[in-house]
């Protein structure tokens, strides 16, 4: 008889089971619910499939829908395979590529054979899937030689799935899934079977090209996205928050409210108008005021600087794929031969502002009694980033970030990081946001530094965050990310939740002991010797741009009094109110508000309705009345109702909800 496996339980409690024996099979023998509810099996810490067989001794957990990330995950993997069979059915000799799941769904793509898929196709796709839901298929799992799935592909005409298959390790362990009669290379896992997924909590969104392999130069694919949930609640919500969503897009408020414009001339910069630079401008003089209250001092370093300067630091090896490299040598500007000779040394337009920082710092002899050294930039920084990863004002190639660095000794690390999260805090109120998560980014495969120091600067940041004032719910929910901090630092990143449930990495602070290593900054200690200060690297916003697009959405427009670009329009009912109307503009002028008039010859229902769109968040309507008596009705934004006041009334009441909150 052959020895048995011994199966250990979450609740520590151990089943001794034969050789062929399953995760099913332990989750039916502890009783028929379980069996029933759930969807893969955690083995040693690994998603496997349900009726994959016990390999030896193992520590089971079985993944049920309330273990929602890994359900999710088997659910969008396995929809995207539904899809791609559904695909193949309605339209044969379409090819299939890769279908992976996403963070909120899945895609897939396909190389059709006489058409680029449109979104007209989707609804019959979507029945298709259901109806191979419907047949309750199990996915079953082989283990295939590299020359079977060249031949299998081969034989089929999946040209893309041959080419892929060739370039596979020989002697690795190859697997394919399949569902009935259909099949495709895959690691899984997968559930049980098709019936397993909801048929009611999926949904294919849309259509788009992409390349064979990402790159341009290859085959183009069309690829469906679809959305796929544990059940169709789950479903709706999502739907509603994609709805509300593309009603806050900051691209489309943005154009409304004209804060902005992108254009192809200027591929990831922004072009900002006049009432999108007052926003600018606000939130740069809020934190402006912080940054002075806290003891930063503010400094302004080049934005080109020689390569020799990033190779020191490390960002030339690690960081040149992102940079935007500029030769030192004058164009040829006659008509023959090249513009650039190609033997300039080269430069680079700086994707961050660190290094610079650390040459200020190594100005003059530091003392340990000058530390800690708070130096801060909104520094403009340029990434060469893909043109299809460019995002509005969310993802761009130029941007401003409200960065600064803090030089400290070793014994006030700890205190330092404290601070700036109870800054960082402060702001995220100030702001309108209550709701984040402080997540710690641990050590990356790939790094400078002995593990001892990673040891160190990690445990500090634990203990920084413990010791802060940060709310007990914020502490409580603490999470650490393994493998995703920098090369030179571990990270705290702070994660915004807006009004609509999104989740955005804005603030971050990284403890640095790298980078003053390899650019030679050093201290005199009380002992007289030379010591390296370590090196904050901190932002609150990130950057400008995105986290003006974040307050764009989180608002949908409506933004505080404070940072409202136009805070109030003084519309007039008849053109006898228009001296009047010209003279409240000039007192709230007077009084800091930014306001505008409206004299036009239009009715005043349609002025109401034209600045309510433009989300005005104050309309002072003015009549012959209104002028015979100094006062104004006043309308809020989202109101019905108006408020009649003196003039000296509103003003005051305006002035008041225009402070900023630090003021």
């Amino acid at each position: 008889m052959s020895a048995m496996f011994r199966i250990t339980l979450p609740d520590g409690s151990v089943r001794e089971v034969a050789p062929g024996t399953t995760p099913a099979d332990v989750a039916a023998a502890i009783g028929p619910g379980l069996a029933k509810a759930a969807l893969a099996a955690r083995i040693d810490g690994q998603v496997r499939d349900l009726n994959r067989p016990f390999e030896g001794d193992t520590a089971l957990a079985l993944v049920t829908a309330r273990d929602e990330a890994d359900a999710l995950e088997l659910v969008r993997h396995d929809l995207a395979h539904v899809m791609a069979e559904a695909v193949q059915h309605l339209f044969p000799g379409t090819q299939i590529t890769f279908g992976p799941a996403t963070d909120d769904g899945f895609y897939y793509d396909f190389a059709p054979k006489d058409r680029p898929f449109t979104e007209e196709d989707l609804p019959a796709i979507e029945a298709e899937m259901r109806a191979i839901i419907a047949r309750n298929e199990p996915f079953l799992r082989e283990v295939w030689s590299r020359q079977q799935l060249i031949d299998r592909w081969t034989q089929q005409g999946e040209s893309f799935k041959a080419e892929w298959a060739a370039e596979l390790p020989e002697g690795e362990e190859l697997t394919i899934y399949r569902q009935g009669e259909w099949l495709d290379m895959c690691r899984g896992p997968h559930m049980a079977s098709t019936g397993k997924l909801d048929p009611a909590a999926f949904k294919l969104t849309r259509v788009s090209g992409a390349y064979w392999r990402g790159d341009q130069k290859n085959a183009m694919l069309s690829r469906i996205y679809g959305t796929g949930w544990l059940n169709k609640k789950q479903l709706d919500q999502h739907l509603f928050r994609l709805e509300e969503a593309a009603k806050r897009d900051h691209r489309k408020i943005g154009a409304e409210m004209d804060l902005f414009h992108l254009q192809s001339e200027a591929q990831g910069s922004v072009f900002w108008h006049p009432k999108g630079f007052v926003l600018w401008r606000q939130m740069e003089a809020y934190m402006r005021r912080r940054l002075d209250a806290a003891d930063y001092a503010e400094v302004k370093t080049p934005q080109l600087m020689d390569a020799k300067q990033w190779e020191q630091s490390g960002h030339w090896g690690k960081y040149r794929e992102n940079m935007f490299v500029v030769p030192d040598e004058i164009p040829n500007v006659e008509d023959e031969g090249a513009v650039l000779s190609g033997e300039g040394d080269l430069m680079a337009l700086k994707p961050m502002n660190c290094p610079a920082h650390v040459l200020i710092f190594k100005q003059g002899i530091k003392s340990y009694r000058d530390l800690p050294i708070r130096m801060a930039e909104f520094g403009c920084c340029h990434r060469n980033e893909p043109h299809g990863a460019l995002h509005g004002i969310m993802r761009v190639r130029q941007f401003t970030q409200d960065d600064a660095h803090i030089f400290v000794r070793e014994d006030q690390l700890v205190e330092e990081v404290r601070k700036f999260c109870e800054l960082l805090d402060s702001v995220y109120k100030d702001l309108g946001f209550d709701d984040y998560a402080v997540k710690l980014a641990l050590r990356p495969e790939k790094r400078f530094g002995e593990d001892s120091m990673w040891d160190k600067a990690e445990a500090e940041l634990r203990e920084a965050v413990m010791q802060s004032g940060l709310s007990d719910t914020i502490k409580a929910n603490f999470e650490e990310l393994p493998g995703e901090g920098a090369f030179y630092a571990p990270k705290l990143e702070f994660h915004l939740t807006d009004a609509i449930g999104r989740t955005w990495q804005v603030g971050t602070i990284q403890s640095d002991r790298v980078l003053p290593e390899r650019l030679d900054a050093s201290y005199v200690g009380a002992d007289g010797e030379r010591h390296r200060p370590v090196m904050l690297h901190r932002a609150i916003l990130g950057t400008f741009e995105r986290f003006i697009g974040i307050l764009i959405e989180h608002h949908a427009g409506r933004f505080p009094l404070w940072l409202a670009p136009v805070q109030a329009v003084i519309a007039t009912i008849v053109s006898d109110a228009d001296d009047y109307a010209l003279e409240v503009a000039a007192k709230l002028k007077a009084a800091g508000i930014r306001v505008e008039t409206d004299l036009r010859n239009e009715k005043i229902n349609y002025k109401v309705r034209e600045h309510s769109l433009a989300k005005v968040p104050n309309l002072l309507v003015v009549g012959k009345r209104e002028a015979e008596e100094g006062k104004v009705a006043l309308r809020t934004l989202g109101s019905q109702a108006q408020t009649i006041l003196t003039l000296d009334e509103a003003i005051a009441r305006l002035a008041d909800e225009a402070r900023a909150p630090d003021m």
